[in-house]
């Protein structure tokens, strides 16, 4: 392991337990009424997770030079965003999934009617966590989030998603899907780091938001391409299930070789976009670096 693996490893550690300090605190106490919807809010939350939205959010932080304490707001309402998108995903009216994280999902252990509640919960959660900051840039931060997680971003990909099962799409319909379904929050993710300094130059967020497009498609591919390869040990969810429901896939669109291809494409793209920032962008590189070599 090269010594920039091991430091972005390190890295990565701290800010993994920040954020999930941090969501902690954000949720309400298992013990506060309504006892079970909040004790059902931190089984979908807590816990599991790779918490790559949130590294996102510290690491953009870090590019503008921002300290993390100024990032946490950003990271935990990222975070709960996703989860909430979780929650909803695995419902019987949507994908259908028993199994979230390597634990039974959200509906399965609570029920369907209090999981909905719980994805509402989580979504008006994320939102006050950014107002309440009263940071410099709130408000473009609450806006980018909003944008990212409706019919224009994460809300939007998934009907396409929905809409389009049983279809063959072609690469351009799925791209725009997965620019909507998953890489909208994940460039959220990092644009909502950036605005947590006091002011942010329009050079960083430009920048940013090239390498997060690439990094957000390059996720999406990535999962594809496990979701095709990996077993449900591994993945932490059942496997194998896009093909099972007839979905389009870059694994069934360009094949397991060329799909590869593309992740190596977007990585050194990324890796362009962060060309001319020195150190303060160690953790975006490692970050690009997770997200397009997890084990295929």
């Amino acid at each position: 392991m090269t010594t920039s693996s091991i430091l972005f490893e390190q890295w990565a550690t701290v800010h993994q337990q920040r954020a999930e300090q941090a969501l902690a605190s954000a949720l309400p106490a298992a013990d506060t009424p309504p006892q079970r919807l909040h004790a059902a809010m931190r089984y979908a939350v807590l816990g599991g997770g790779k918490r790559v939205r949130a590294l996102l959010s510290y690491a953009a932080a870090e590019l503008v030079g921002a300290p993390a304490s100024s990032a946490d707001a950003a990271a935990v309402a990222v975070e709960l965003i996703h989860a909430f998108s979780l929650v909803h995903d695995d419902m019987p009216c949507m994908d259908d999934d028993d199994l979230r994280r390597g634990k039974p999902s959200c509906h399965k252990q609570y029920g369907d009617a209090t999981a909905l509640l719980v994805g509402d919960a989580l979504q008006a959660l994320a939102f006050q966590c950014l107002a309440e900051t009263a940071a410099a840039q709130a408000l473009t931060q609450v806006q980018i989030l909003a944008q990212a997680t409706g019919s224009r971003g994460m809300c939007g990909g998934q009907d396409i998603d929905l809409q389009s099962t049983g279809q063959l799409l072609t690469r351009d319909a799925l791209e725009t899907m997965h620019q909507y379904k998953t890489g909208a929050l994940i460039r959220a993710a990092a644009l909502l780091g950036a605005y947590a300094a006091d002011h942010t130059q329009e050079q960083h967020i430009q920048l940013l938001d090239q390498y997060s497009q690439n990094m957000g498609l390059a996720f999406q591919v990535v999962d594809d391409i496990l979701d095709a390869t990996a077993d449900t040990q591994t993945l932490g969810k059942t496997a194998g299930k896009d093909a099972l429901q007839e979905k389009s896939t870059y694994v069934s669109l360009l094949g397991i070789d060329e799909a590869k291809a593309l992740v190596k494409t977007l990585y050194e793209q990324s890796l362009q976009s962060l060309a001319g920032f020195g150190p303060q962008a160690d953790s975006l590189r490692g970050i690009a670096r997770f997200i397009c070599e997890r084990p295929f």
